[in-house]
């Protein structure tokens, strides 16, 4: 058996290579060719050259012999076609059975998948994308982001990038999971509960959504899962900390005991400080993020978990920030926060665009890092860089961003290993990190960050000009201390 298995592993390896450089070859000559650039945000830092190689990931067939020979056919039949013609990594749409489930102009709600036979593994993604929570923003949300609220004019296929990419060189550890990305068209943080009416002329139906996407993929094969992985990103990952305990308890109750349930939530973890300058609240923008979510839980129905609803009875709303919900979350959850979170900012109202930001601004953004910074030191799993910057894990560059040396790939795949060594009494790894937060004080002292550009100009920023920008003379200091500047953001990222 033992011999078998080697043979097994041996050619499996050989077919996951010939794929792996038959799709890059289909991908617009990603190899030998440099991973694509991201597209310009509005402020991003330079990453390092610093690239971190991975070994295959078997985890999908480990163990599981009987699956052995449908993953070397369908592997076989990929390599067939790779000469002549494109392979099809897209997700597919397909809309909810339950056609009285729907966005908020009551149009069918749907998601998108990309299935893997043989592999037991599920990843989830729940879209960002804001809210509403009045008529007035949401019919104003309508007219400029109906992508966000209808599914009239959804595009047929999808491809997925980041942690949703099929791609090994993009994604090392989850390429060949099933795949599945729901588009955000309930604009109520996937907490919604309620339908449309002649009255609000909106559904608000995000939390039934994903209830019902799950119920769907039972039947494609999510009933033989392993492993499902409820990620998201923005809304989405707020969406993830509401909905991956209430996923859990589904699937249980459906008899699907032996599917283990996680969350991945990336950009998602807000808190509810006090802004900068307080401003009347009239949209999501303008308004403090306690008073739209006071207003928001009402005006959708939202639903938020029990436990945290049972701890915050009366102000529900506090369910919907990350350090105040985590306690009372069962399942395993891992965390992604940039420590200086663009969204966060913007909420907050601190502008970063102009002229160079004010000394009160700039104490007010050291103070944002280590608040964050404070609400996440008992989180087990997390990964939170000192970058100024907004989502992460469906971005191309996601493998390249760094915490004291390692990657946020790397991040996930020792989690995904401490919990498999957890669930067999098993020690954890040694040198395989899963609890990540940079200590240097300051926004993009972390070397790693993605590309910053200015807003204005275009130009790509260098970190040293870019925190002269922030009002931090790099430079200055780096002279008063006898050093070069690169060696001082050296110094600093690694929190000498």
């Amino acid at each position: 058996m033992t011999a078998i298995r080697m043979v097994s592993s041996v050619l499996l390896l050989v077919l996951m290579q010939s794929g792996a450089l038959c799709a890059r070859r289909f991908r617009g000559g990603r190899n030998p060719q440099p991973r694509r650039a991201p597209p310009p945000p509005t402020y991003r830092a330079d990453r390092s050259d610093t690239t971190e190689s991975f070994p295959l990931d078997f985890t999908a067939v480990e163990e599981n012999m009987d699956n052995f020979m449908t993953q070397v056919k369908n592997l076989a039949q990929s390599l067939y076609p790779c000469s002549a013609q494109k392979l099809d990594y897209d997700m597919k749409l397909n809309f909810l059975e339950n056609t009285s489930v729907t966005c908020n102009d009551g149009s069918l709600a749907g998601y998108y998948l990309k299935e893997s036979r043989g592999s037991r593994r599920w990843l989830i993604f729940l879209e960002g994308g804001w809210y509403c929570f009045n008529k007035e923003n949401c019919d104003s949300r309508y007219d400029t982001m109906r992508r966000l609220m209808s599914s009239s004019k959804w595009p047929q296929t999808k491809t997925g990038t980041g942690i949703l990419s099929p791609l090994p060189e993009e994604n090392p550890h989850w390429w060949n999971a099933n795949m599945v990305f729901i588009p955000y068209c309930s604009s109520d943080v996937w907490s919604g509960a309620t339908a449309k009416t002649e009255q609000n002329g909106y559904a608000f139906m995000g939390s039934l959504i994903i209830q019902e996407v799950v119920k769907d993929l039972l039947n494609k094969g999510l009933d033989n899962a392993k492993v499902l992985l409820l990620a998201g990103s923005s809304a989405g990952g707020t969406g993830v900390l509401l909905n991956v305990d209430r996923v859990a308890e589904q699937l249980e109750g459906l008899g699907h005991t032996g599917i283990q349930v996680r969350g991945l939530s990336d950009s998602g973890w807000f808190l509810d400080n006090k802004q900068y300058h307080c401003t009347d609240c009239v949209d999501t923008v303008s308004c403090a993020p306690t008073e739209t979510i006071k207003r928001g839980i009402k005006y959708w129905g939202g639903v938020v978990p029990e436990r945290c609803r049972q701890a915050h009875q009366g102000e529900e709303w506090n369910c919907f920030f990350g350090y105040r919900v985590f306690p009372s979350i069962k399942s395993p959850v891992f965390v992604v926060q940039w420590l200086f979170d663009e969204a966060q900012l913007t909420v907050d109202n601190i502008q970063l665009t102009g002229q160079p930001v004010q000394e009160g601004q700039w104490r007010y953004i050291q103070n944002l890092g280590i608040e964050l910074r404070n609400t996440l030191k008992d989180v087990p799993a997390m990964f939170a860089p000192a970058c100024l910057s907004h989502e992460v894990i469906t971005r191309n560059y996601w493998i390249d961003v760094q915490v004291k040396g390692t990657s946020l790939p790397r991040a996930l795949h020792c989690w995904d290993r401490s919990l498999h060594d957890n669930r067999n009494n098993k020690a954890p790894p040694k040198g395989c990190p899963v609890h990540l937060i940079d200590s240097c004080p300051w926004p993009h002292c972390n070397p790693t960050c993605p590309t910053i550009r200015d807003q204005f100009t275009g130009q790509e920023m260098n970190v040293i000009q870019f925190l002269m920008h922030m009002g931090f003379d790099v430079q200055k200091m780096a002279q008063q201390q006898g050093m070069d500047p690169s060696k001082l953001l050296g110094m600093l990222s690694s929190g000498s």
